[in-house]
């Protein structure tokens, strides 16, 4: 059978529900025509759902500009990497990481195609607090290399002494609880409690509960995590609270974005926004403090030798390029949660090494390593490296090698093989193989 006499739709079809990837398209008037198996898995619902319907009329979002797949439907460019978190019919919520891209032809918008990866699971892990390993979190134990995090710190140190209320601004993950946690711990005196007070959605009496706790409470610090996760209702409840008890205690809140954003999305009480806004700190994403990174896998480290008695000690060069390249949406929680996962793995080892990470974080990082250039010193064994397995390092050496020899004969297939005293097929099969297994460049 020729190409020609192919029917690809075959093709098409197996490829569309059978990817890791959830698809789905819309029409020119916002209408479901494609959605592929990974996105009813995603989303919990069915073919029959969707069909034939707005996107409005399945799915809720804070705002109905956040549907990537209309904006880019009126407006006609692609969103790339973009975040969105909404609600099904059944009020299951869901959280995407979303490409986004117009279908046009002659200049005219068919409609859109979105490509979703679900951090649903990790969304929920990263609004769980950063672990303790039972030692009280002070200023002095929070990793702060970064200029940014210096000058978090040095505000929540000011916070500390003037004793009023904070707001604390960052996507989660970013580790707001543990400075809420140093402001309490920094105050004089010391506040006789540190209370969390997790502001879930699905929890309707989540104020009315803090009220019953707080009556004949002595002195406390009280953080509210997430105030946006209040419905307004819940908000005006803790308003009567903070002024009927803000003397008293100290209280905290926090949100996962920009305030006046949240206010204009009628997602926060302004008057709740004015009590807590003398003093707001805003946490940065961990990609734009990457020079905490490393020192807070070390920091995490020791605190794991000290609980469990590991013998992990650090990791490779080769993992510590591979952080340092990844975005982590998931911030310093999603940090944690892999070094975590690793930890549990690994019996002996004392480095983590590429091999040891989850197969999930491969596949997340592996454009970057596969366009990542060898040099001759990654073949020179130090005395404190970490030796990597014997295939791994024959396998990276003759890629290594046999880019530098096509280098320097132009490519040249013919002149490349009788250099390295092997036949013209030989090496087009090595090539290949090479190709397949990895796509090296050699600088």
């Amino acid at each position: 059978m020729t190409n020609e006499n192919l029917d690809l739709t075959v093709f098409y079809e197996f490829l569309t529900e059978n990817t890791a990837i959830g698809i789905h398209a819309i029409n020119a008037q916002g209408e479901t025509i494609i959605y592929n198996e990974k996105m009813k898995k995603i989303e919990g619902l069915n073919l029959d759902d969707v069909s034939d319907r707005s996107i409005l009329d399945i799915f809720r979002f804070n705002n109905a500009d956040e549907s990537t797949l209309l904006q880019v439907l009126q407006s006609g460019q692609s969103v790339i990497n973009v975040k969105q978190t909404y609600w099904n019919q059944n009020g299951q919520e869901i959280t995407t990481i979303n490409d986004t891209y117009p279908v046009m032809k002659d200049g005219q918008i068919l409609g859109a195609i979105e490509f979703s990866r679900d951090i649903t699971t990790l969304e929920k892990l990263v609004n769980q607090p950063l672990q303790r390993y039972g030692e009280p979190i002070t200023f002095e134990v929070i990793t702060a290399v970064s200029n940014e995090m210096k000058r978090v710190i040095q505000i929540a140190k000011k916070a500390a002494i003037a004793k009023l209320p904070v707001l604390l601004i960052g996507e989660s993950g970013t580790g707001k609880d543990l400075v809420a946690e140093g402001i309490h711990n920094a105050t004089d005196p010391i506040s006789e409690q540190f209370i969390t007070v997790y502001c879930n959605r699905s929890d309707g009496n989540v104020i009315d509960k803090l009220a019953e706790q707080l009556i004949d409470l002595p002195a406390s610090t009280v953080f509210c995590e997430r105030i946006e996760y209040l419905s307004l209702e819940q908000q005006e409840k803790l308003l009567e609270i903070l002024e009927q008890y803000g003397t008293e205690h100290l209280f905290i809140a926090s949100v996962g974005n920009d305030p006046i954003d949240l206010i204009a999305e009628n997602l926060v009480l302004k008057d709740l926004y004015y009590y807590f806004a003398a003093m707001s700190i805003t946490i940065p994403p961990l990609k734009e403090r990457l020079s905490d990174l490393l020192p807070f896998v070390q920091d995490y480290l020791s605190r794991y030798r000290r609980f469990f008695g590991s013998q992990i000690k650090g990791i490779t060069n080769e993992v510590e390029q591979l952080f340092m390249h990844y975005d982590w949406p998931g911030n310093l929680k999603e940090l944690e949660v892999l070094l975590d996962e690793m930890g549990t793995m690994m019996t002996n080892e004392e480095y983590i090494t590429y091999d040891i990470l989850p197969h999930h974080f491969k596949l997340k990082v592996q454009e970057y390593r596969d366009t990542t250039p060898l040099h001759a010193e990654d073949f020179v064994i130090q005395a404190e490296q970490e030796l990597m397995p014997l295939d791994t390092y024959l396998r990276e050496a003759e890629t290594y090698y046999l880019n530098k020899v096509l280098d320097k004969y132009g490519q040249n297939i013919t002149k490349a093989a009788e250099a390295l005293g092997m036949s013209r097929q030989n090496l087009q099969y090595r090539i290949r193989k090479m190709k397949s297994t990895k796509k090296t460049t050699v600088d």
